[in-house]
């Protein structure tokens, strides 16, 4: 596949997304880019800012077998996963799937469920296989999450362990819309209380996993070069060498970043990385990677302000 067809493909699904959700286009970049790069998308984000609607949109937007979980303080590994079950006619233990076994996942609010039940997601969501008793299962190439999360409750949630949160390719914050794009959801939504369906407003997949796989494997070409991933590599280690971090990136970081790069440098037309697509991703890549000391939390910074300086400071190529 072409270049030019991965942006037209990308183009087709922000019109379907758009065709419900006003806004949000950093949002929407970020879910095509981790689309492309097989990774997964943590949205963040206070009550009815649209981050359900958006995963859901983004899903109808394609041929993926769609599913969702809304995460509760009581539910189980195994509500998640599956189990086997003895069945009392055959004599033999049958495997009941769980909703995992899908191609997208919408994990609703997933800080709302004890860290043993998050964990359930850890093996899928890194080697989009599940083991029950003993025995593994694929899930397949197009497995991809979406999870939710409310940041300002604390009665009833779990925050997300750091092995977690690694596994996300990017955390998404998305905040209140400006006051126009506010007024076109209230002109566009206003007349019901309820989610809006997306038959309504004829919402119909652009694209199948064979579509996707052919998108990836254009993009996998694409041409980075060694100042570039001097540059990437520069930025993640830093992370490890200011006194404001007690805990910085991973390795998984910086090859997550240049694997993303490439996919937000093939939406933008290119088919090679230039320095403004690695600061393009570098906050929503790493804010949720690194810990802050506790001198930069009582100082009141901020992952993302931390991040940015990061990327101000590191010299970048020409």
């Amino acid at each position: 596949m072409e270049l030019t067809a991965v942006r037209d493909v990308a183009a087709s699904l922000r019109e379907q997304v758009h065709r419900v959700v006003v806004g949000q286009d950093h949002a929407i970049d970020l879910l095509l880019v981790s689309l492309l790069c097989e990774g997964h998308v943590l949205l963040e984000g206070v009550p009815g800012v649209a981050k359900t609607l958006l995963a859901r949109t983004f899903a109808g937007g394609l041929s993926l077998q769609f599913g969702r979980v809304q995460f509760t303080p009581d539910l189980m590994p195994g509500d998640i996963i599956g189990t086997n079950l003895f069945n009392f006619q055959t004599n033999t233990f049958t495997l009941t799937k769980g909703p995992i076994f899908t191609e997208l996942l919408l994990a609703d609010e997933i800080n709302r469920t004890p860290p043993k039940t998050q964990a359930a997601l850890l093996q899928a969501m890194q080697e989009r296989t599940v083991t029950i008793d003993t025995a593994t299962h694929a899930l397949g190439d197009g497995f991809m999450v979406i999870a939710t999360q409310n940041p300002i409750e604390q009665e009833g949630t779990y925050p997300l362990p750091e092995a977690q949160l690694d596994r996300f390719l990017f955390k998404v914050v998305i905040g209140y819309p400006s006051r126009d794009d506010e007024r076109a959801i209230v002109a566009r939504h206003g007349h019901r209380t309820t989610m809006p369906r997306l038959a309504d407003f004829d919402v119909r997949p652009v694209a199948d996993l064979a579509t996707v796989a052919h998108m990836r494997a254009a993009i996998a070409s694409l041409r980075v070069s060694d100042a570039i991933l001097d540059y990437m590599v520069d930025i993640v280690r830093a992370t490890r060498e200011r006194p404001t971090i007690a805990y910085g990136a991973s390795p998984r970081a910086a090859t997550m970043l240049a694997t993303a790069s490439r996919a937000f440098a093939a939406l933008q037309g290119r088919d090679f990385v230039i320095p403004d697509d690695v600061k393009a991703l570098a906050v929503p890549a790493l804010r949720h990677r690194i810990v802050l000391a506790p001198g930069a939390e009582i100082e009141g910074l901020t992952p993302e302000q931390v991040v940015r300086q990061i990327v101000d400071q590191v010299p970048a190529p020409r």
